[in-house]
């Protein structure tokens, strides 16, 4: 016999009931007792269990113990610091602990990064959730591809808008990955999603796009062509920094590589291979 959630089990009562079963013929047909059919007709959520109390660990009179040498290792040169292996050691040595050498290193791996957040020495991990809105940001990625044409591999490059709202994205493939190309793929998309957005596009470090890159900071001289280009449709640009943030969703491992994966086979027509994406 399946075993069921509690919940379904509640329903399965509730419905027997229902249909005019006893309470005994309910805790006979699903080998419940009298209080669980009870339970199931006062509610049809189950009580949540009752979280049990931590158990006490032979461990609990030493962990301050141990707090204090990680603490003291925060000052102390690096080949000095304490390893799990001497923790332990000075357990039994100084302190008749009555632990194991496992404890030791799971509570050493768990406390050793919390006490360097509280000394201000570490990093907290914490997560900001994106949201956009509707039309005002978009990510592009235009970078190569290789596709089978005539029966020759040949490399091509792929023109990837992804609105960040919708999710919506349009692609286009070019035999050559210059700024012709890439301003093309810009009317291409627009034409397609139905404008330009009107907060900001993000794009990697483009040799179309970018003359060049100031440190690892967001500012760029930019080409005069594209400053021109974004004039003219109203674009805001935003660039990645340098080795940070990789290449956009819609770039490797994205959507945009699924549509090239396998390699496409084209007759050799410029439009069937602008078609095939």
């Amino acid at each position: 016999m399946a075993r069921h959630s509690k919940t379904e089990l509640y329903a399965a009562i509730r419905r027997d009931v229902r249909d005019g079963l006893s309470i005994g013929a309910v805790m006979r047909k699903h080998g419940v007792s009298h209080p669980t059919v009870r339970q199931a007709l006062d509610s049809a959520w189950p009580k949540p269990r009752k979280k049990m109390e931590p158990r006490a660990s032979l461990l609990d009179p030493f962990k301050p113990v141990i707090d204090a040498m990680l603490r003291a290792d925060l000052n102390a040169p690096r080949k000095q610091r304490h390893t799990v292996k001497r923790i332990f050691d000075r357990l039994v040595d100084e302190h008749d602990a009555p632990v194991s050498y496992g404890i030791v290193r799971r509570y050493v791996a768990e406390r050793r990064p919390q006490i360097r957040v509280e000394a201000g020495r570490g990093s907290v991990e914490a997560f900001i959730s994106q949201t956009h809105r509707p039309g005002a940001e978009a990510e592009l990625d235009f970078g190569d591809v290789t596709v089978r044409i005539r029966g020759q591999q040949v490399t091509c490059y792929q023109f990837s808008l992804r609105l960040s709202y919708s999710g919506k994205a349009v692609h286009r493939v070019f035999m050559s990955g210059g700024q012709e190309a890439f301003f093309e793929g810009h009317v291409h998309a627009s034409e397609v999603s139905g404008g330009v957005p009107f907060g900001k596009i993000r794009y990697d470090n483009l040799k179309p796009a970018v003359a060049q890159i100031l440190g690892f900071t967001r500012q760029r001289v930019e080409t005069e062509r594209w400053m021109a280009f974004r004039s003219h449709y109203g674009i805001e640009s935003f660039y990645r920094r340098p080795g940070i943030g990789g290449r956009p969703r819609e770039g490797r491992g994205g959507r945009a590589d699924r549509l090239v994966s396998p390699q496409p086979l084209c007759p050799g027509a410029r439009g069937r291979l602008a078609g095939r994406a």
